[in-house]
């Protein structure tokens, strides 16, 4: 069973927040939302929208590319 683009960018999002030792609740905060809120979106059960992508890239030190794993989208497609 492959995943959904939701639920891909969701597992690298937990992977770069637990690199870097930070908590759903200390993300949920800065987004001024709830941590099961916020536990969603690792989940691929809500999809993040513009200001949270980049928020969590910066906040992350990551790129958009990385968050969405581009790489790995390029051979759905060639």
């Amino acid at each position: 069973m492959s995943l959904t683009n939701a639920q891909q960018i969701g597992r690298n999002l937990a992977q770069a927040r637990k690199a870097r030792n930070i908590t759903q609740k200390q993300l949920a905060d800065e987004l001024k939302k709830y941590q099961p809120d916020y536990s969603d979106y690792e989940t691929g059960n809500i999809e993040l929208n513009y200001d949270q992508i980049v928020f969590l890239c910066e906040r992350l030190d990551m790129s958009p590319n990385e968050l969405f794993d581009v790489e790995s989208l390029r051979g759905k497609f060639n």
